[in-house]
């Protein structure tokens, strides 16, 4: 029996009978036109029989679901039967990846796709995975009461999902290459589907050190004998930590930027949406709206495998995520008791490790058993990536405290965001839940309101608690990148809480930076300090992230386009499309004339490769000076530019590289103004010249001859940019000059929405998911969207029921429980 409540019930009986008149009314008329008014399933104002869950769900263009359902359980429901549609074998590969059984089915030693977490090896990814699953890890955040827990609607949301996610996979063949006849897709359970959001919930956390619990080893044992081993360099770890935390280094990045109705046309807010994500596997975004008449409509973007629209907009407030720079978790280090290097010290009393032996079945060999050890800070770890060794001797060990191991909130929070009414709405949908572990968030309303805050979940370490209480290892990491070291062996170095936190040990949401109401209000996964420069946010813990310090040239290219845009005013939705297409190169602006300058000057117009051969550059010289400065399809010179610009940053530090330093009083417009005599600047415009020659590139060959995608045999031009040069509408391509260049997006511009409002009940949105709905080559929703980025194009939101009604493909599906 379903669980809603009366009160959603009675609201929403009324109206739900409306609708499905409105959907039986359909069938009928779709039944008469031609190609894209398939229809199937019964009446929709019919109940299924049985009892089961069951969903309406309308089909428009682009293959994008308009899921309407009675309550949370049907709507759940409607929303995992349309996932699995669409992208049954990406969804199956990370149910495999949480159940920890990919060493059963894919062996071992094969790699993971990343999209739940760092491991490096099926096995070390099952070592983790199946060790949260047999200490019930998630079943204990389940059974916890809200606001610590789950709310009910969001409980019987996965359980519809998972219920839907069944119901496709018990009636549908797969066609999809990639997990077709496959022992391993198999039905699941909503613990399945809170798992997968416990996998998000500690990407940056214990997802990151998978590897370096998974190995952690006790000294003198058969597995590791003891022997000396060094204390990790301060220095070295410091620079290690930086790197890691670096957002701009990340497979996930975003812009985002709110207009308050004093810069725009019509008083109402805008938001462009832009998140950064990767263009295959588990952390796709996944198009929706989710209707529940009365109680919910929302309409966005879902990454795979959650039952709630993570991203997107109703019709009076509309929301974006950015990665942040808060560092989500911290160190303790542990004085080992000189008897057992598995007790540690607190206070001088010793306490003992937590042993978690798990067992994992392996592919054509027998299961492998390994030990993980727990302390009351959370798993010894030996490692946090590269860089930084953790090594456990006879004397001391590190053990990684994850505040958002105890979070599940997550999904939560992108619920009651779809149910606010306004930016205010927002912020408080935030307080309540507290669920975001690794984002900000950028907001705009049709009453003209804006709002930025970095309202993530993060240990809370104070600057003052790190001052006290950081070994010399911290001490070196905590400046460096915000990542504590704590001395474990002391009990007043413990984590204190705030009255406003659902839970122990981390900031309440009244410590984090939040500007609201500014003109305008953006993020490019720099910290807090710029949302506007004109009101800068300060006076935050550094573990938020840095004030008074260089932006990317990515933040300073945003900055300068959206003052820019708020100073000029009557902004419309028009306008945050033109912006997220200019493809504007901040680097380019900064250096181009000034490289093209030093080329004409080299004698003879020649310069010494790397191989210390001279080369002639003087046809560069010409394609740099006449290049337009985007990263357009059609731009001549972005290619050569590119290419020389990551040769020269990657070579020479930055403060080599300008004449005008940075200066925080000017953190826009410095660094600036290339230096002509920078080293390596002659080598890498010589090693470019040689490298495009040698794969037969011309060196003005437009930027879409070289950077593209190919989908059904066709080769598609995409624009954008990479990091390094600063493009809004980034794209990470690995470099191939055997296959023309940069022949494949591996992250970037993702689900993208521009949204506004004009009094209407319809909000005024155009969107794009840039990879397309579905994971299956044969769908004509595989490249369709991609197709239209290529273009610089867009799909028109249908929000309000006019609108779905009026699609001329529209296809309605009433997908039911059997029982």
């Amino acid at each position: 029996m379903l669980r809603s409540t009366g009160r959603t019930l009675r609201r929403t009986g009324p109206l739900l009978r409306r609708f499905a008149v409105t959907g039986a009314t359909l069938l009928a008329a779709t039944a008469a036109l031609p190609q894209a008014g398939a229809t199937t399933g019964p009446d929709p104002g019919v109940a299924p029989s049985g009892g089961g869950l069951s969903a309406v769900i309308r089909y428009t263009e682009n293959g994008i679901p308009h899921v309407l359902a009675r309550d949370y359980a049907n709507l759940g429901f409607g929303t995992g039967w349309a996932q699995a549609a669409d992208q049954v074998c990406v969804l199956a590969d990370g149910f495999l990846t949480v159940s920890g059984e990919r060493s059963r089915w894919l062996g071992p030693d094969a790699a993971p796709d990343f999209s739940l977490s760092s491991a490096t090896t099926n096995l070390s990814s099952d070592l983790f995975f199946k060790g949260v699953r047999e200490t019930g890890t998630v079943e204990k955040l389940l059974a916890a009461p809200a606001p610590a827990g789950p709310t009910e609607d969001l409980r019987e949301l996965m359980r519809g999902w998972a219920a839907g996610y069944n119901a496709w996979l018990a009636r549908n063949r797969i066609t999809d290459p990639a997990c077709k006849d496959a022992a391993w897709v198999h039905p699941v359970t909503a613990t399945d589907v809170a798992a997968r959001g416990f996998a998000v919930s500690v990407l940056g956390g214990q997802g990151r050190g998978v590897d370096g619990i998974t190995g952690a080893r006790p000294p003198g044992t058969a597995a590791r004998p003891a022997a000396p081993a060094a204390e990790p360099d301060p220095a070295a770890a410091a620079e290690a930590a930086r790197r890691l935390f670096d957002t701009t280094r990340y497979d996930m990045g975003s812009n985002a930027v709110a207009f308050a109705g004093s810069t725009t046309a019509n008083g109402r807010g805008l938001l462009l949406g832009n998140p950064h994500y990767p263009w295959q596997g588990g952390r796709r975004f996944w198009q929706s709206q989710q209707t529940i008449p009365g109680e919910l409509n929302v309409s966005g973007a879902s990454l795979l495998g959650t039952a709630v629209v993570n991203i997107g907009f109703n019709d009076k407030v509309a929301w974006s995520h950015t990665v942040a720079t808060g560092t989500p978790v911290n160190l303790h280090q542990l004085a080992l008791d000189p008897a057992d290097p598995t007790a540690y010290l607190v206070d001088g009393r010793p306490e003992r490790m937590t042993e978690r032996k798990v067992s994992v079945q392996v592919k054509g060999g027998a299961p492998v058993v390994r030990s993980q050890w727990w302390t009351r800070y959370g798993p010894v770890i030996s490692d946090l990536g590269p860089g930084i060794p953790l090594p456990w001797t006879t004397t001391t060990a590190y053990a990684l405290n994850d505040p958002n191991a105890a979070n599940l909130r997550g999904s939560d929070t992108a619920l009651a965001m779809g149910r606010a009414r306004s930016v205010a709405g927002i912020q408080d949908a935030l307080k309540r839940t507290q669920g975001l572990p690794w984002v900000n968030t950028v907001a705009a309303d049709s009453a003209g309101a804006t709002l930025f805050t970095q309202s993530q979940v993060l240990p809370r370490i104070t600057d003052e608690l790190a001052a006290r209480c950081s070994t010399p290892l911290g001490r070196a990491t905590y400046p460096a990148a915000g990542l504590a070291v704590l001395d474990g062996s002391r009990g007043d170095c413990a984590l204190g809480s705030d009255p406003d936190a659902v839970q122990p040990g981390v900031f309440g949401p009244g410590r984090a930076p939040t500007l609201r109401d500014a003109p305008y209000a953006e993020n490019s996964n720099d910290s807090a300090w710029l949302a506007n420069a004109e009101r800068p946010l300060t006076g935050y813990e550094r573990i938020w992230g840095t004030v008074a310090t260089p932006r990317s040239l990515r933040t300073r290219g945003a900055v300068q386009d959206v003052s820019a845009m708020a100073e000029r005013g009557r902004l419309t939705v028009g306008d945050l499309q033109a912006q997220q297409y200019a493809n504007r190169v901040p680097a380019g602006d900064l250096a181009a004339a000034d490289a093209a300058a030093a080329c004409a000057a080299l004698p003879g117009g020649t310069a010494a490769g790397s191989d210390g051969r001279p080369v002639d550059v003087s046809a560069a010289c010409r394609v740099l000076a006449g290049w337009d400065r985007t990263a357009d399809t059609t731009s001549r010179g972005a290619l050569f530019f590119d290419r020389f610009w990551r040769r020269l940053t990657a070579s020479t530090p930055a403060k080599d590289l300008w004449v005008v330093p940075f200066s925080p009083a000017d953190p826009v417009g410095t660094p600036r103004t290339l230096d002509r005599a920078a080293p390596g600047l002659g080598r890498a415009l010589a090693d470019t010249v040689t490298e495009l020659r040698a794969a037969g590139i011309a060196l003005d060959a437009p930027l879409g001859e070289h950077q593209f995608v190919v989908r059904g045999g066709q080769r598609l031009p995409v624009g954008g940019g990479t990091e390094a040069l600063g493009v809004w509408n980034k794209i990470e391509a690995p470099w191939n000059a055997a296959a023309g260049g940069y022949p494949e997006v591996v992250h970037g511009s993702s689900h993208i929405q521009a949204v506004g409002w004009d009094g209407s009940r319809c909000p005024v949105a155009r969107t794009l998911l840039t990879y397309g709905q579905s994971g299956d080559p044969a769908s004509p929703f595989h490249a369709d969207q991609t197709r239209l980025f290529s273009q610089e194009r867009w799909v028109t939101s249908r929000f309000c029921e006019r609108d779905i009604l009026s699609s001329p493909a529209l296809r309605v599906v009433w997908p039911r429980e059997r029982r």
